[in-house]
């Protein structure tokens, strides 16, 4: 027995005095070492009285797989293996903890402890994300369960919120900032007003960021959060190649200043929406009315805004990341697997949130194309008269609406003047015609820039 399980199992046996025996220990096997998994041992060994009172039994860690010890976390105490599937093979282990990352050996670690009976609790947002239709299945025909609310917003309880909390709801549309470093960059773009390279060096310096930030910064690690989510909120299967992604890269300050100027300010947002003609799953910057709650989370923060048709719009914000952050939501996973040991899987929630046999169509899932927006338009044109006149006809020939314009007067010698509109909403593949044409003219230099507009009324 580990050493901090003798205290948990004493606070237990005090909480349950009234009880003529005791109840067995939950035993727990943890699968990498690294940033989460200290995190998850030092909360468990300091939380362990909670923990067991919360769970109504101990929760005792009987083994780690790690490649290398941690100094951040003590295991001198704990048996520890250099091979991680050791712990999926290991019969005493009820609940395999995987936090190794990546997919392939994750994977792979995750199958064997399905075929070995184990329950699952994972960090991964890749994993579940890439995999996550296989590994349900898999887990529904061994009665097993798979629990993931760390791998999207870190400490957020959003997964038990969409899985749980808003059943009652017909889930309409959800928007999140749900990558810090991504959030940080434009934080510091904005309030200091640093150049997208500048705040991304100051992240990787603070360790926000990686060396290679791409999955960050181009909003992949953003789409694999997004695609669970919209799973749970619209009974959808997983469909991650199908989520539109663009990052933060080509955000300039000059277009967080103006977005500032009408009102907005500029987020990294994953928007999943539900539509008449189909799902729309997009992570891209965003402009977003500076009274939103939304628009004010700063920093490393996260933040996921839902509206169900009852309940109306619901805010989450929190710690996104980070070692004791992500822990907390590990070791709930942990509680709610502990609770449910001996409930006929039937009758556990399912862990899609829906049964598999009762999700919907993976094809539902709207081309970019066709997605409608309002947008953010800044061109770069020659201080001369007719030019707006011009871009307005090709934007009404298109349909497309000017709300707002912002046009100042060009720099002393300079022969080009910025030009910055809000449209109406319009189709993605008729702003596109647009931005064409609008390119192609002899009065335009250089690319249009173009960010979509939320309202998140």
């Amino acid at each position: 027995m580990s050493a901090f399980a003798d205290e948990a199992t004493q606070a237990e046996e005090k909480s349950t005095s009234t009880t003529a025996h005791s109840v067995s220990a939950v035993r727990i096997g943890i699968c990498g070492l690294g940033t989460v998994g200290s995190g998850t041992v030092n909360v468990m060994k300091r939380n362990c009285r909670e923990i067991a009172a919360r769970c109504g039994r101990p929760v005792e860690i009987i083994q780690i797989g790690a490649r290398r010890d941690n100094p951040a976390c003590d295991t001198s105490k704990l048996p520890v293996t250099r091979e991680i599937f050791d712990v999926a093979a290991n019969p005493d282990v009820d609940i395999l903890v995987e936090l190794i990352g990546g997919t392939t050996v994750a994977r792979e670690l995750v199958l064997a402890a399905i075929a070995n009976g184990k329950h699952v609790v994972t960090a991964n947002k890749a994993l579940i994300a890439e995999h996550g239709n296989e590994l349900f299945a898999a887990a529904a025909e061994k009665g097993v369960t798979i629990a993931y609310e760390a791998a999207v917003a870190g400490g957020i309880p959003i997964i038990k919120s969409l899985r749980e909390g808003l059943v009652g709801n017909r889930i309409q549309w959800l928007a999140g900032i749900i990558n810090g470093t991504g959030n940080y960059i434009l934080t510091e773009m904005r309030e200091k007003g640093r150049s997208f390279d500048e705040a991304l060096a100051q992240a990787q310096a603070l360790g926000y960021a990686e060396a290679d930030p791409t999955f960050d910064v181009e909003g992949i690690d953003a789409a694999h959060k997004l695609v669970i989510m919209a799973s749970l909120a619209f009974g959808m299967p997983l469909a991650f190649d199908k989520v539109y992604t663009e990052g933060i890269s080509g955000v300039s300050k000059e277009d967080i200043r103006y977005a500032d100027e009408l009102g907005y300010r500029i987020k990294h947002l994953g928007v999943a929406r539900r539509t008449g003609e189909g799902v729309e799953l997009r992570v891209h910057p965003t402009l977003i009315p500076q009274r939103r709650l939304i628009a004010n989370v700063n920093g490393v923060m996260n933040a996921v805004l839902v509206h169900g048709d009852a309940v109306g719009p619901t805010l989450y914000y929190g710690a996104g990341a980070g070692s004791e952050a992500t822990a907390s939501a590990v070791i709930a996973d942990i509680v709610d697997i502990a609770r449910a040991l001996h409930v006929r899987p039937d009758q556990r929630v399912p862990l899609a949130g829906v049964t598999q046999d009762s999700q919907g169509d993976i094809d539902d899932v709207l081309p970019m194309s066709e997605t409608e927006t309002s947008y953010y338009m800044r061109i770069s044109a020659f201080d001369k008269p007719g030019v707006m006149s011009q871009v307005a006809t090709i934007c009404s020939n298109q349909g497309i609406s000017i709300e707002a314009l912002i046009q100042h007067e060009p720099a002393e010698d300079e022969e080009l003047v910025p030009v910055v509109l809000l449209t109406s909403r319009a189709r993605e593949a008729q702003l596109q015609e647009a931005v064409s044409q609008i390119e192609a003219l002899d009065s335009i230099q250089g690319p249009v820039v173009r960010i979509r507009v939320e309202s998140l009324g």
